[in-house]
């Protein structure tokens, strides 16, 4: 079943075209990755779909609901969240603060009990509290769950980050770069939790990423973006094995991975 549909998506920044007719879909319960060149409009997709960018037309839908002219922070409600390329925690938070922020669209008690914290509203927020819990645990965050995001090693803050998106409780999570700036340890972590979030929560991802071997491996559909079109997308096997793919990588380490 299709979760996420985009199509003849096209973006323009004072003429120049970021994303010219982009079209993919992501079947419910998979990964898909997209891939290109730096520049290639990765990110741009990502936000168009999130709601920081208004495509000049197309459509993008999710679960079948038009996003496009829906407020970016209500698409977390329709079961959208996503992680940035550059962290965006608040650094002054705990960790288990940034996650309650994260499952703040799950809560629904009303201004006065929110005010008074009394009755429904405190056991409504317990409740949450334990989901939030539960994501930590999972994410072995327990070490950190009382300290400043902002004091924390690099690679931990990127899976507060994830948590935080994961606390929204999904059905589609953006992925912008979760491996960028991690060594090899921290990047097969990840890697990692990306699969069980996907295998044992039942999120479907689209991820973009520049670890060739990652996305090669974990990924059951690869989408592929050149100077803002698609140029080619399917199986991690059939796109490693694209001559068009394979000659937009050349002079790049990624052709490594793409069958050079």
């Amino acid at each position: 079943m299709t979760l996420l549909d985009v199509q003849g998506v096209t973006l323009t920044f004072r003429g120049i075209a970021a994303l010219m007719n982009v079209s993919f879909t992501v079947t419910k319960g998979e990964i898909c990755s997209l891939i290109g060149p730096n520049g290639a409009g990765k990110t741009s997709m990502l936000n168009c779909i999130s709601g920081r960018y208004t495509p000049d037309s197309g459509s993008i839908t999710l679960g079948g609901r038009q996003l496009l002219g829906v407020p970016a922070h209500a698409r977390t409600r329709l079961g959208l969240s996503r992680t940035f390329q550059n962290i965006a925690l608040f650094k002054g938070l705990s960790v288990l603060d940034n996650m309650m922020v994260g499952r703040h669209s799950r809560m629904q008690y009303g201004i006065l009990q929110s005010l008074l914290y009394w009755g429904p509203a405190r056991r409504h927020e317990d409740a949450h509290r334990r989901r939030v819990e539960e994501i930590i645990d999972f994410l072995g965050l327990s070490p950190w769950r009382h300290q400043h995001a902002g004091m924390l090693p690099y690679g931990v803050q990127k899976r507060v980050e994830l948590g935080r998106a994961l606390a929204a409780e999904p059905e589609l999570i953006l992925l912008d770069e979760p491996m960028a700036g991690m060594n090899l340890e921290e990047t097969e972590d990840m890697a990692r939790y990306i699969l069980d979030i996907n295998e044992e929560w039942g999120v479907s991802v689209l991820l973009v990423e520049h670890d060739m071997g990652v996305v090669m491996d974990i990924s059951h559909q690869v989408v592929v973006l050149d100077f803002g079109q698609v140029l080619a997308s399917g199986t991690p096997e059939a796109v490693q094995a694209n001559k068009d793919v394979i000659a937009a990588y050349l002079g790049s380490e990624d052709a490594v991975f793409l069958g050079r």
